[in-house]
């Protein structure tokens, strides 16, 4: 058996073929076990391997495998609904509904083409703009990547893209603006007022963010106010907020979604990775009652769908991963084990390419730098986040490289989104082959500079 039949993410890697799954560990067909310290890519929540899963689904399959949603309802897909709406955040409740996909990229093109046709509802059809932020990543469609700010995943696509406007990010290690908190007085989320202002509001139908900003940033999550006062000025403005937590929801934060721990309640929330822990292809779209009245009330259709929507094999394995949540009470094993995890991280700054370790919960990033002092980023042609990430492999550990929080092109970081039942040894291997890595780059780069390894 080979590879050569299967069109790779990247022709000049090669990649471990991996057999088995047991809890926070991948074996590959070469003997290797490597503790799966990214979940994959901040999917995994309950672990590989979890037989009660398996089971839920197979019985699924024997029982239905598949309808169309243009055609039947099933029992499995409206109690996972139920339990996704509980989630949510209060205000969501009230006629609130669930539209599932098959992943975060359709759950964002879901809310892109839901957030349109609620104002075409709502007698207001000149709406159609989606406002976001630089650097943030929504998706690999196309609509999805329109509201992308990531300038380097945007990039061989600009033509095919539509571009409705970006705000700069919420990112206090390099504040676009020069400011610090709690000076600034979240500047930066004035800047979405100033924008609206500016330019008029009168056309666009929404803004999208992500609480914590997960693989573009490396885990930004931002200073208390900002999420209060980006929900304040859509209110103001009369536009929808949507919130995408595909990385950040389903517990990765220590909360069910991230935007509870500003306690805002938007319009939609979008949803993907954790739903399903990776068991299945999974993703969906909160909508709050304002949303689903806007069509309920109108016209009764929406005018969009899926081959796959309300998959029951997919919503099996959803309700049989929340049934594990729920039994190990693993949400709340989140911000506890965050703790230990960001206590393992720390000795890291003792490096001086270590800019900024962050995060939230089970989410978190480590930025490389080349200068302590000006926080100069590495070149991008130096790939120092696949570097790191193949030496911690080397070390059994497999981590989630990513290049450009920088300006797009330039900023190294590593992605860190364990199972929710990553233990203190684990923590610690993790912490170890990270020490190794990072060492490594240090005494390479200070060699090549000739300098002191003091971290100013």
């Amino acid at each position: 058996m080979t590879d050569e039949a299967v069109f790779p993410r990247n022709f000049l890697k090669a990649y471990p073929r991996a057999v088995r799954g047991e809890g926070c560990f991948i074996y590959t067909a070469e003997g290797q076990r490597y503790l799966d310290a990214s979940g994959g890519a901040a999917v995994v929540t309950i672990g590989h391997g979890v037989a009660e899963v398996a089971n839920a689904m197979a019985a699924q399959v024997a029982r239905l495998a598949y309808v169309h949603s243009s055609q039947f309802q099933t029992a499995v897909a409206e109690k996972l609904a139920e339990r996704i709406l509980a989630l949510a955040p209060r205000e969501m409740h009230k006629n609130g509904r669930v539209y599932f996909t098959s992943g975060g990229s359709e759950a964002t093109e879901t809310a892109l083409k839901l957030v349109r046709q609620y104002w075409i509802e709502r007698g207001q059809p000149k709406r159609f703009r989606i406002l976001s932020r630089l650097q943030s990543y929504h998706g690999s469609t196309l609509g999805a990547l329109s509201v992308s700010g990531n300038v380097r995943r945007r990039e061989p696509f600009a033509p095919m893209l539509s571009e409705w406007g970006h705000i700069p990010p919420c990112y206090c290690y390099r504040c676009p603006f020069g400011l610090k908190y709690p000076e600034c007085n979240v500047d930066c989320a004035d800047e979405l007022d100033r924008a609206l202002t500016r330019d008029g509001s009168k056309d666009v139908a929404a803004f999208i963010f992500e609480p914590v900003v997960g693989a573009t940033l490396g885990a930004v999550s931002p200073p208390e106010g900002y999420v209060q006062r980006i929900a304040e000025i859509c209110h103001r403005h009369g536009i929808l907020l949507i919130a995408d937590e595909i990385m950040s929801g389903m517990g990765r934060t220590g909360r069910p979604f991230a935007v509870e721990h500003w306690g805002v309640s938007p319009d939609l929330i979008l949803v993907g990775k954790g739903i399903a822990s990776g068991y299945a292809p999974l993703g969906a779209v909160i909508a709050a009652g304002n949303v689903v009245d806007a069509l309920s009330h109108g016209s009764g259709t929406f005018l969009h769908g899926f081959t796959y929507n309300s998959h029951p094999v997919a919503a099996a394995a959803g309700n049989a991963v929340l049934d594990v949540i729920e039994r190990e009470k693993l949400f709340a094993r989140v911000e506890p084990a965050g703790a230990e995890l960001c206590a393992a991280l720390e000795p890291l700054k003792k490096f001086s390419v270590v800019g900024d370790i962050r995060g939230k919960g089970l989410l978190y990033g480590i930025e490389f730098i080349r200068d302590p002092k000006t926080r100069e980023p590495f070149p991008a042609d130096a790939r120092i986040g696949a570097r790191i990430q193949a030496d911690a492999l080397e070390a059994g550990v497999m981590t989630y490289p990513t290049q450009g929080c920088v300006d797009g092109e330039r900023g190294d970081h590593l992605l860190i989104a364990p199972p929710f039942i990553i233990t203190t040894q684990m923590i610690q291997m993790l912490a170890n082959a990270l020490e190794i890595a990072i060492a490594d780059l240090e005494k390479s780069h200070l060699a090549a500079l000739g300098g002191s390894s003091a971290h100013n």
